[in-house]
């Protein structure tokens, strides 16, 4: 499938059965089996346990918006070849939206803000749409629908540096979880083509400047990157190395003065005076859908308890041992364990193979004495022998397990 071998996303997904690509719904747009769909779920769910520690507001836009706002953003102009485009059976010309942040500015526009209220933090995970050339897809990590768990935080400017480090933070705790280190890209313009960028070079050595310090103070691992920032103003791109010896970029940080420029975006200062904003977009896992690709060749899809979509098989060893097995079974449930039951009539060796493959974490094996003990053995994936336990004691390490994310 690809040099990689057995340590292909594209492999693993198909394994164990969690994204698919139809000829009929088209190329770079993955659809999401059920198992699949938890990764993505439980991916977010850590995103926002982090954002929710700094206040972050949930919001939601529309997936397509009117040419107007893009014209007014510059995208129209900069990132026109990359549009999705519609036009309405009036005539009129509308976008499949590539970004959030247009959309986002319209929402902190809807009131004055007085400089007590700031900053404000405005979060949603939601999906782009990017005209990429087909020659250039590939798996997850080239798609043309993109799920970002993007935030877009509207601040003064002397709170810029604090409300980047806040960022930075949830960014290394994220990355850390999977054993990732990361390296800085300070991602600039490249000053030998300006028409591809918003603003002046006042702002942008002004934004550039910013970063840099931000970076040096915080002692990171960065070096800076020429022409790689984005059209408004330059990044912090961090970048992971995963097992498979590749680097990919994932997270990102962004400092944009120009939006609020474009967009007359202010806050009421303590003079009573109109004060212009900055805006800082950011995300975490970068995409979900590279994301979950960068992790399963890493992990080469051993997946942690907290993110594995079946945490525990059970597996009766036969059929006197289903009625027990299936009380085990929604007693894990009830407990909000993602449980499967294996009531097949396959030999308890090929029901343990057959959980291997699939790469659950845990199984509980339960014959006689199981039953008359009220317990279950259980086992790990990695062929460790847990013993017996009971229900209540084995339901607490789970749980336990789950919400250390080890």
């Amino acid at each position: 499938m690809s040099e990689l071998g057995n340590n292909d996303h594209r492999r693993i997904g198909q394994e164990l059965d969690l994204f698919v690509f139809s000829d009929l719904v088209g190329s770079g747009l993955p659809m999401w089996t059920p198992r699949g769909t938890i990764i993505r779920q439980e991916l977010d769910n850590f995103v926002w346990e982090l954002r929710s520690q700094y206040d972050y507001s949930r919001v939601t836009i529309p997936h397509i918006t009117k040419r107007d706002l893009y014209e007014t953003s510059g995208h129209w102009e900069k990132f026109g070849d990359d549009l999705f485009r519609i036009v309405s059976r009036e005539g009129k010309d509308f976008a499949l939206k590539p970004m959030n942040c247009p959309h986002h500015t319209q929402i902190f526009a809807r009131k004055p803000h007085s400089y007590r209220e700031m900053p404000q933090r405005y979060a949603e995970t939601t999906m782009v749409y990017r005209d990429e050339q087909s020659g250039e897809l590939g798996g997850l990590t080239r798609v043309l629908s993109i799920t970002q768990d993007d935030s877009h935080v509207f601040c003064r400017a002397s709170q810029i540096k604090e409300e980047f480090l806040k960022i930075w933070d949830m960014v290394d705790k994220f990355y850390s979880t999977f054993g990732f280190s990361l390296r800085v890209r300070l991602s600039f313009r490249d000053p030998a083509t300006p028409e591809k960028y918003l603003g002046t070079p006042e702002i942008w050595n002004r934004a550039e400047d910013e970063l840099r310090e931000i970076a040096t103070e915080r002692g990171a691992d960065f070096f800076e990157g020429l022409g790689e920032a984005a059209l408004y103003g330059p990044k912090l791109d961090f970048v992971a190395k995963n097992a498979a010896g590749r680097e990919w970029q994932v997270a990102t940080i962004q400092l944009d003065m120009n939006l609020p420029e474009r967009f007359d975006l202010s806050c009421i200062n303590e003079k009573g005076e109109k004060e212009r904003i900055v805006m800082i977009h950011s995300a975490i896992t970068g995409s979900i859908e590279r994301c979950v690709a960068i992790i399963l060749e890493h992990l080469e899809g051993t997946l942690p308890l907290w993110l594995s979509p079946v945490q525990v098989k059970i597996l009766p060893i036969g059929e006197a041992h289903f009625e027990y097995a299936k009380n085990v079974f929604e007693k894990l449930k009830a407990e909000n364990i993602r449980v499967e039951l294996d009531d097949s009539n396959e030999s308890l060796g090929k029901k343990i193979r057959n959980a291997k493959t699939e790469k659950i974490p845990y199984m509980l094996v339960i014959g006689d004495k199981e039953v008359s003990e009220s317990k279950v053995t259980l086992e790990s994936r990695n062929d460790e022998k847990l013993g017996q336990i009971g229900i209540e004691e084995l339901v607490s390490k789970l749980k336990q397990e789950i919400k250390g994310r080890v």
